[in-house]
C-alpha cells in the first residue's frame, strides 16, 4: 500500500509541475515570442488564460459552498 500511494503522490506531483510550467510558459514567456512563430500553435489564445483559471475557482467556490452547506444541514439534523 505504501507503494501505492508514494506512486500517486509523484503522479500528482508530476501533473501539477506540467500543469505550471505550461501556464507559467503561456502566460509570461509567450507574450514576448512573435505571433507567426510555430510554438504558438500548441498553446491556446491568451484570452483563456485567464478564463480557465477563473473559471475553475468559480466551480471550486460552488462546490465548496455546496460541502458546506451539506454539512451544516446534516450536523442540524443529528442534534434534533
Amino acid at each position: 500500500m505504501e507503494l501505492a500511494d508514494k506512486a500517486v503522490g509523484f503522479l500528482l506531483s508530476y501533473i501539477s509541475l506540467s500543469i505550471f510550467t505550461y501556464y507559467t510558459f503561456w502566460v509570461i514567456i509567450l507574450p514576448f515570442v512573435n505571433n507567426d512563430h510555430f510554438i504558438h500553435r500548441y498553446f491556446l489564445p491568451q484570452e483563456y488564460a485567464i478564463l480557465i483559471p477563473v473559471f475553475a475557482g468559480m466551480v471550486l467556490l460552488c462546490f465548496l459552498c455546496i460541502f458546506i452547506g451539506y454539512v451544516m444541514l446534516k450536523s442540524k439534523k443529528k442534534k434534533a
